[in-house]
């Protein structure tokens, strides 16, 4: 059951690509999961995130310093100064700029996490670098998204904290909580866990696209284009940099990694909660699309180099 459940679980990209097309065929099939399903089902996500951790792992941070700061820096100044430029480059439209900055101003994803394994990569490495941008996530991706965004429409800042502590914080504590006075209870939810995640990421994604469908379909390459080069330009720079400061292979996959895949079902909702226009929110769907495919050819291929 668990190799199943596993083989499921690695399989998301392609999960995230059928669902998004059948919702562009389908809208209606998918978009019944939305408003408050969206806000419970990424804190079921980060729930799951918070029941893989543990308070050695918060210790961990301090083995790897120089990486973990790499990979929090690079996050949070990679992202967002090419979310910002590149929907200027490909001249958006108010609502999928906002989105496209907002969704490049969040954290780093969970699903970063599997792809690191898959890679071959740090994995312990990668956990602790979603956790700490994750917990940053809180005070950063507000302040950046209203710094960046601003001059384009009004931003509520606080409103998007708030919400982030709800939907990120408090699941992910509850989580680690749980595993520390509960790990038997963790040990038999645990495999389940990853394939959840993937589903419900899946689901939010289909949802958001069968909303817009017609909007998505109209977008063409330009929107298509500025997503695909946020995540293709944040796994190609994270992995520079980490060569540049001459960290090793192992070290520069993982950074990558977390660099070029974001949290994209929490700019879905704090784009449907916090801006008027549901346009905001396409981007961020999208998003998952594109950073699921790119990271997993790239896990292929870096398992590949590893074996040869």
């Amino acid at each position: 059951m668990s190799r199943v459940l596993t083989l499921l679980t690695n399989a998301f990209p392609v999960w995230v690509v059928v669902l998004a097309a059948l919702a562009l065929v389908e809208p209606t099939w998918f978009t019944w999961f939305g408003g408050p399903w969206i806000t419970w089902g990424l804190a079921v996500i980060m729930l799951g995130m918070g029941l893989t951790l543990t308070f050695d792992d918060f210790r961990s941070v301090t083995r790897l310093p120089k990486a973990v700061a790499l990979g929090f820096v690079a996050q949070f100044t990679i992202m967002p100064f090419l979310g910002w430029s590149l929907g200027r480059l490909f001249a958006l439209e108010t609502p999928y700029a906002v989105g496209l900055i907002l969704v490049a101003c969040c954290p780093g994803g969970t699903a970063s996490n599997v792809v690191t394994y898959l890679a071959r990569a740090n994995v312990c490495l990668s956990v602790v670098m979603t956790m700490c941008s994750t917990f940053a996530a809180v005070a950063l991706t507000p302040l950046l998204t209203s710094w960046l965004a601003g001059a384009l429409v009004e931003v509520d800042a606080w409103g998007m904290f708030r919400s982030t502590v709800q939907i990120v914080i408090a699941p992910v504590v509850i989580g680690v909580l749980v595993n520390r006075f509960a790990p038997r209870l963790v040990q038999r939810v645990q495999v389940g866990l990853p394939l959840v995640s993937v589903v419900v990421i899946a689901l939010i994604c289909a949802s958001i696209i069968g909303g817009s469908a017609a909007a998505v379909q109209g977008a063409a390459w330009r929107l298509l284009g500025a997503v695909f080069g946020l995540h293709a330009g944040g796994f190609a720079l994270g992995y520079l940099a980490a060569r540049v400061l001459r960290f090793d292979q192992t070290i520069a996959r993982t950074v990558s990694i977390e660099v070029g895949m974001q949290n994209s079902g929490l700019g879905v909702a704090l784009a449907r909660k916090h801006f008027a226009d549901p346009l905001t929110a396409v981007p961020c769907a999208i998003s998952s699309v594109f950073h699921s495919v790119i990271g997993s050819i790239l896990a292929g291929w870096w398992r590949w180099r590893s074996r040869s």
